[in-house]
């Protein structure tokens, strides 16, 4: 199964949480490709409307644009810039990694440095790096030329473009979650090569979710959909060290992962469920207690609440620049989204 090019092209578009504008541009023309109604908002998220021909619901799909990354908060007199992260590091991760700087005069390549291990004191060895203890080493002579180069909010990403493995498996950084903004693009279009569905689907590409929901909580405020199915990512639980008893088990080529729990409307986790096992559709279901940790969390509390569901992704090693996943998976969770949405109609109901 080859990589899709639209998820190559989003793949290598660098866009940290605030920064997204590359890959919602790759999203954008896309959308535009299949003929939807393209739009973004103030905050930068996207939207790809295809039409109903009934009464149905207005389902919005949703999937997350932004990755996580560095931003940059100060360069030293030798040169060397200092950051933080933007979303959640491990920073044993970071520690010699090559990253690429997102600069206005364009993209430059830069090196996560620490102190090498023969200059470390023996208790310093046994210590976890941390973020504050690196820095972005971008060739400079000194500070100045590295001002000259660099400002103070600039933002980088690990250099990790898409990689293809056996057994139609792709590692690549941002993964988490240009899966989920790819799968609502294209349950939008086989919706939309189908003929539609009763009710307007709308593909949705909110930002900010890595560091504040933000897209996710003006966009469900403006679309006002009836029924909302966020696309994201879920950890895996085939690699070394995970306990299924806890997180589950979502194999790599199980299928895409369908959510039930607290804040999710059981109507929409039922339908989800049935049209899986009905199209012959292989997936697993996991289960949360509170919060989600994805879009879902802000989109069914907005305004008088939105049913909402969650289908997932597996992947491996999440938040990193080598994050696993299996292209069935992928494939296979745009056909749930899209079957799910031509299940829709006048008589569907969300009440609980």
């Amino acid at each position: 199964m080859p990589v899709p090019d639209t998820l190559r092209a989003l793949l290598t578009a660098p866009g940290p949480s605030g920064y997204e504008t590359a890959p919602a541009q790759v999203w954008r023309e896309a959308a535009g490709a299949f003929g939807a109604e393209v739009s973004g908002d103030t905050l930068g998220s996207s939207v790809a409307r295809v039409a109903g021909t009934g009464d149905g619901p207005r389902l919005a799909v949703v999937g997350h644009i932004d990755e996580i990354g560095l931003i940059v908060t100060h360069v030293s007199d030798e040169g060397f810039l200092h950051f933080i992260g933007v979303g959640g590091w491990d920073a044993q991760i970071l520690v010699g990694q090559r990253v690429e700087v997102i600069t206005r005069d364009g993209p430059i390549p830069g090196l996560v440095g620490k102190k090498p291990i023969h200059l470390l004191e023996e208790e310093e060895r046994k210590k976890v790096a941390e973020v504050k203890d690196l820095h972005i080493d971008v060739g400079a002579r000194d500070g100045d030329q590295a001002r000259d180069m660099v400002r103070i909010g600039d933002v980088a990403v690990i250099s990790g473009g898409p990689v293809e493995m056996p057994n139609e498996r792709l590692a690549s950084r941002s993964l988490d979650n240009r899966l989920g903004a790819y799968v609502a693009l294209e349950a939008a279009r086989l919706v939309a090569a189908d003929g539609g569905a009763a009710g307007e689907v709308v593909a949705v590409a909110p930002v900010q979710e890595e560091i504040t929901f933000a897209g996710a909580r003006t966009s469900a405020f403006s679309l006002e959909p009836d029924v909302a199915v966020v696309v994201d990512v879920t950890h895996a639980t085939d690699a070394p060290g995970i306990d299924t008893k806890r997180s589950g088990k979502h194999e790599l080529g199980s299928g895409p992962v369908i959510e039930r729990g607290s804040t999710i409307a059981p109507a929409v986790f039922e339908l989800l469920h049935d049209t899986a096992t009905e199209e012959g559709i292989p997936f697993t279901v996991s289960a949360s207690a509170r919060h989600t940790g994805t879009d879902a969390d802000a989109i069914h509390i907005s305004r008088a609440g939105v049913p909402t569901g969650i289908v997932s992704i597996p992947l491996r090693y999440m938040h990193s620049p080598v994050e696993l996943v299996a292209l069935s998976d992928v494939e296979a969770a745009a056909r749930l989204v899209a079957a799910f949405a031509r299940r829709l109609d006048g008589a569907t109901s969300f009440a609980r």
